[in-house]
């Protein structure tokens, strides 16, 4: 088995593709060791020392890690870890929970459920793909109807990456502005 690696922008976050599909359909945030428990492979990459964070997309999976330790450190024991996983023929997921992350589904009513609706189509065809390259997701999580502020949730790199507020603003926040005249900004829900 060849599992690849690539960098993201975010320095602290490393995207690893193991040549088959993950999830399939949807993605699966793990912030810590306890969210972890869901699925056998992430309890074992949390149980290197120095991962924080995983992140499990369609046919790759992104390894966060502290400030305080190093790449050339972490890099073979998660492709280890990957590796055996994969070999062992255990399921992604324990038992029943097998859910994948996605948008709200919280329920809009008249025009806003029509504007929300195109700003889930525009997260799904024309951003989301993009920010999967970088090892991460951009999921929907509110509309304020007021005031027009999306609000969305980064997982995977995007989450605590560097340059995550200058993609919301300047790539989704316009291209949502554009397409979505009823949008005046976005957020980020943490």
């Amino acid at each position: 088995m060849f599992i690849q690696t690539e960098a993201t922008p975010n320095p602290e976050v490393l995207k690893f593709i193991p040549g088959r599909d993950l999830m399939g359909e949807g993605t699966r945030d793990f912030r810590d060791a306890n969210a972890a428990q869901a699925s056998p492979l992430a309890v074992e990459l949390f149980g290197i020392d120095g991962v924080d964070r995983v992140f499990f997309g369609q046919d790759y999976l992104t390894v966060g890690k502290t400030a305080a330790h190093d790449w050339a450190h972490l890099k073979a024991p998660i492709l280890a870890a990957i590796m055996d996983h994969f070999t062992s023929g255990q399921p992604l997921f324990a038992g029943e929970d097998d859910q994948a992350g996605g948008h709200d589904e919280h329920v809009y009513e008249g025009e806003t459920a029509q504007i929300v609706a195109e700003i889930k189509d525009l997260l799904d065809t024309r951003i989301r793909p993009a920010v999967a390259q970088d090892g991460g997701d951009i999921l929907f999580s509110r509309f304020d109807e007021q005031t027009g502020v999306v609000w969305l949730n980064m997982r995977g790199a995007c989450s605590g990456c560097p340059s995550s507020t200058a993609t919301l603003k300047a790539g989704v926040e316009n291209m949502l502005k554009h397409y979505v005249p009823e949008v005046t900004g976005v957020e980020q829900t943490f």
